[in-house]
């Protein structure tokens, strides 16, 4: 059975109201918190709305005011929401963070994130094949996952499965890895590995693929991952590097002012499924996730408004030289500042 894309992305998975501290410090000491919204998947078709492309977001969420909040912020964005579900038993997740990057061990070093989430028996985690359907899901051309979904309950890891089964017909699937290592006590994390050997495109940290499978290095990582066409290793400020089609591209990350570290690995995503989806060359696809990574850098939400397309395409063809000396602080997307010096 084939359906007739109708956007040009899909992306499935649960999304929480986030609490921010209102000042730095430990949870257990802030004393008030600003609400906003979070959630990977829905973090891309935001920014890949935002960057001119058509998305659609399946989800579930509680028949409550924060299940209410989180349609109408992302709805906002520009992305389709018709095909998420509300459910009249089940709440919606939510949970409350502190600054800094999301650890990849549960032993979170100095200056990691404090993460506490209370998503157990969330609507998100009711999604199973027999809530999602076909013509919702395949109706991009492409369905962007991640490995957070595989982690929520036995359902949704029965509908990962379903997702990432390879059949004809199906759009290209993207995944993200995104280990969250307090999402899996108890759970062997190799199921990530299996996830992804189901899919075309494979988005990975190299040092979550350390954490998670023991694997040191993207070499390492492409051997575990022969399967999927495509697999990026993100690399932190050292860069990006892709196997695709015989190529082997590494792609160093600009120099960033760094704001806050929240959304930026989306935001990567966003930047190379954007490109793809332009059918540009893999060097400019990890140039363009490099970018919009570097907008959700410089902001200190989840989301930040990604650069013009000629902005973005114009940096994106820089020499390599150029590339090299590019920095970007706050408000680089704008494009009446100077933003290479």
């Amino acid at each position: 059975m084939s359906v007739t894309p109708t956007v040009d992305v899909v992306c499935l998975g649960e999304s929480m109201v986030t609490f921010v501290p209102s000042q730095d410090g430990r949870l257990a000491d802030v004393p008030a918190f600003h609400r906003s919204i979070g959630g990977a998947e829905s973090n891309v078709a935001c920014t890949l709305a935002r960057a001119g492309h058509s998305a659609r977001w399946v989800s579930r969420v509680g028949a409550d005011g924060f299940g209410d909040h989180l349609v109408a912020a992302i709805a906002a964005a520009g992305v389709d929401v018709g095909a998420v579900q509300r459910d009249p038993h089940r709440p919606t997740g939510i949970y409350f963070r502190t600054a800094g990057e999301r650890a990849t061990t549960v032993d979170a070093a100095p200056g990691r994130a404090e993460v506490v989430y209370y998503r157990k028996g969330s609507a998100a985690s009711a999604l199973s094949p027999a809530l999602v359907q076909r013509r919702d899901v395949w109706a991009g051309r492409v369905l962007h996952l991640t490995g957070i979904t595989c982690a929520l309950s036995a359902t949704c890891k029965a509908l990962m499965r379903r997702l990432t089964h390879r059949e004809p017909g199906r759009p290209l699937v993207s995944f993200d890895v995104n280990h969250r290592p307090a999402l899996w006590h108890g759970a062997d994390p190799w199921l990530l590995a299996e996830t992804a050997r189901g899919c075309d495109l494979v988005f990975v940290g190299e040092d979550e693929a350390q954490a998670a499978w023991g694997l040191a290095d993207a070499d390492a990582i492409r051997a575990a991952l022969p399967e999927p066409a495509t697999v990026v290793v993100k690399q932190g400020a050292v860069g990006a590097t892709a196997f695709s089609g015989g190529e082997r591209v590494h792609v160093p990350a600009p120099e960033v002012d760094v704001v806050a570290h929240v959304g930026a690995g989306d935001a990567f995503a966003a930047g190379f499924l954007s490109a793809t989806l332009r059918g540009l060359p893999l060097r400019d696809r990890l140039r363009h996730g490099h970018l919009l990574a570097a907008a959700a850098l410089t902001v200190p939400g989840d989301l930040a408004a990604p650069p013009a397309r000629g902005h973005a395409d114009g940096l994106a063809a820089l020499d390599d030289t150029a590339w090299g000396r590019l920095r970007l602080g706050p408000g680089w997307t704008r494009q009446d500042e100077e933003v290479a010096r």
